[in-house]
């Protein structure tokens, strides 16, 4: 069976919802499209994914996976591919991936929000 529709656009950012914070970016594919949100929590970097309504669909500690560097006070952007277990950015002329972190390091850090399904 052939499919006779096939998605080849991506979502325009909606706009943003006063849940999600003000420096997210906009990350779309074909038919679907998450906000991102980064901030430093101790020597990690919390990174939360929120759904286009503003309900967070995964949280956690994340930490570089690759040898790179990476400077939050510095111009980024998030890119494909990012979901709930990697996310990826590019900075300048380097890419950036993430993984996530395999224990919190901080004390009253919330546990993982798992993804919607």
């Amino acid at each position: 069976m052939q499919h006779t529709s096939d998605l080849y656009t991506t979502l325009n950012a909606p706009p943003r919802s006063e849940a999600i914070p003000i420096n997210s970016q906009w990350i779309s594919d074909e038919g679907a499209g998450s906000w991102f949100y980064i901030q430093l929590a101790g020597i990690h970097y919390e990174i939360t994914r929120y759904n286009p309504e503003g309900k967070i669909e995964c949280s956690g500690l994340f930490k570089i996976s690759n040898m790179t560097t990476f400077d939050i006070k510095l111009d980024f952007q998030f890119i494909h591919l990012s979901h709930c277990k990697s996310v990826t950015l590019k900075q300048e002329t380097f890419v950036i991936k993430w993984s996530e972190s395999t224990r919190p390091l901080l004390k009253n850090f919330r546990p993982w929000i798992k993804c919607s399904p």
